[in-house]
């Protein structure tokens, strides 16, 4: 498929995928100096009326919506030949699809990240709209650095619930469609939804879906067979998230849960439940407190030796999913983590999945810049040796210079915005080389209270052999 030039008044960049109805690009909106996604209707589509119609309806759906949670249209057009196309926001991070391609998430990952589809979901029932497609392919990941959520994509199947029976076409996907969409007439409700948020989740935290139909037509007897649990597939997950997914993928849409707020509320219950397991993570080496997701960190003492700050106060020393990478915070900023990784593609770095991690007192809060959230976020990538990344330029803050120095084992170039928005609210955007050279780390510090603990905390960063291999 040869690459256009334009579409519309965007400029071309590369494809980013292409379905049945329509190609997706990767374009630059040179006006406003952001990239964003096209989605361009298939010639072979052009001229049936009701493709046409659900492709720009998939368009008003999502404005209507104006959700986090949802992809956003920002404009739509049609080209010379008449083929429509609609302008999505660029989500950086790249699809489930991509990285459930290298195998399931860490259990608190996949659990969170269910979660958050679940209420993005329940967005577009609160409009009376089922998605009926929900799969790893129409789940992006949009943000930057540790600020990433799920989104959800794609509703080129999505169908009024006030007319959502007496469908004359089946579709959906093998694998994540519920068992009554198979079925050509019957009647479908938000339920559907559910069950595909089950198979999601499910795939998630085992590496594969519940059932693997070969067709449409084997979803129902696919469906009917009993599902393998998922703590028999693998080790470590708890054994309430066995009784939240089976409800969910109940092949009788009575027996599921009867909304997707439902779901998403005991996906909440079950992940506490597996924070609240005692977690150990062995480092080689170090004398580290091991951190759970959702619970307080270990405390350190400030006078320890392996802390990395100096002494005085107490720290807390947070480690990554990969055991690999970690950094030493003030205690009471260690109330939450985020350790599975991150896509350095969000700072215009190649595109992939390295160890990185969040921490911070309110991670649900985190990606809004302008709220009092003290936090740290560290992410690894061999491309910060060979490329300029692009960091965020804190506007409505002081910039203060520029400082490159020496800093234990690491060549450091730090900057510092201040008293944004009138606050007390400062960032440090810091790139991190080890003397090996073979691999950066990014790292955003925000700080709430006027007092810098900047030095500190970068002299507090720590990685381990087993990094360079996965970066």
């Amino acid at each position: 498929m040869s690459v256009p030039e334009r579409i519309g008044r965007y400029r071309v960049r590369r494809r980013l995928g292409s379905g049945a109805f329509a190609t997706v690009w990767l374009a630059d909106d040179e006006a406003l100096q952001t990239s964003v996604a096209v989605k361009v209707l298939a010639d072979n589509w052009t001229h049936q009326l009701d493709v046409r119609t659900r492709f720009t309806e998939e368009a008003r759906i999502l404005r209507r919506a104006e959700s986090d949670r949802l992809v956003r249209v920002l404009d739509v057009g049609e080209l010379a030949d008449g083929r429509p196309y609609l302008v999505m926001t660029y989500a950086t991070g790249g699809t489930l699809a991509e990285r459930l391609g290298t195998g399931p998430l860490s259990v608190a990952h996949a659990l969170r990240t269910a979660a958050e589809l679940a209420r993005g979901v329940a967005v577009l029932h609160d409009l009376g709209i089922i998605h009926r497609d929900l799969k790893p392919s129409n789940v992006l990941f949009a943000g930057t650095g540790g600020d990433e959520r799920a989104v959800i994509g794609d509703l080129g199947l999505a169908k009024a619930l006030a007319h959502a029976s007496g469908f004359t076409i089946i579709a959906g996907s093998p694998g994540y469609m519920a068992p009554e969409q198979a079925r050509l007439g019957a009647g479908l409700d938000a339920r559907a939804d559910v069950y595909a948020l089950g198979a999601l989740a499910y795939h998630m935290l085992t590496g594969r879906p519940p059932s693997l139909p070969a067709s449409v037509q084997a979803v129902a007897a696919a469906a009917a067979q009993p599902v393998v649990r998922p703590t028999k597939l693998r080790p470590g997950i708890p054994p309430s998230v066995d009784a939240v997914l089976l409800r969910a993928l109940h092949p009788n849409p009575e027996r599921r849960w009867p909304s997707a707020d439902a779901f998403a509320a005991a996906l909440d219950a079950a992940a506490l439940a597996a924070a609240a397991r005692p977690v150990r993570r062995p480092v080689p080496g170090w004398r580290l407190a091991a951190v759970s997701v959702l619970t307080a960190a270990a405390v350190l003492a400030g006078t320890a030796s392996d802390a990395g700050p100096p002494a005085g106060g107490r720290w807390a020393r947070v480690v990554d999913a990969s055991g690999g990478l970690s950094v030493a915070v003030p205690a009471a900023w260690a109330k939450q983590i985020r350790d599975a990784g991150w896509n350095p593609e969000s700072i215009r770095l190649p595109a992939g999945r390295t160890p990185g991690l969040v921490v911070g007192t309110d991670l649900t809060a985190w990606s809004d810049p302008n709220t009092a959230v003290p936090g740290v976020f560290v992410g690894a990538s061999r491309a910060l040796t060979e490329v300029t990344p692009a960091l965020p330029d804190h506007s409505g803050c002081a910039r203060e210079p520029v400082r490159r120095y020496d800093l234990d084992s690491w060549t450091v170039v730090a900057q510092r915005w201040t008293g944004c928005g009138g606050t007390a609210i400062s960032f440090t955007e810091a790139l991190l080389t080890p003397v090996t050279g073979d691999y950066g780390l990014y790292v955003q510090i925000r700080q709430v209270d006027g007092t810098d603990h900047t030095e500190e905390i970068l002299r507090g960063v720590r990685t381990t052999d087993t990094l360079a291999p996965a970066v």
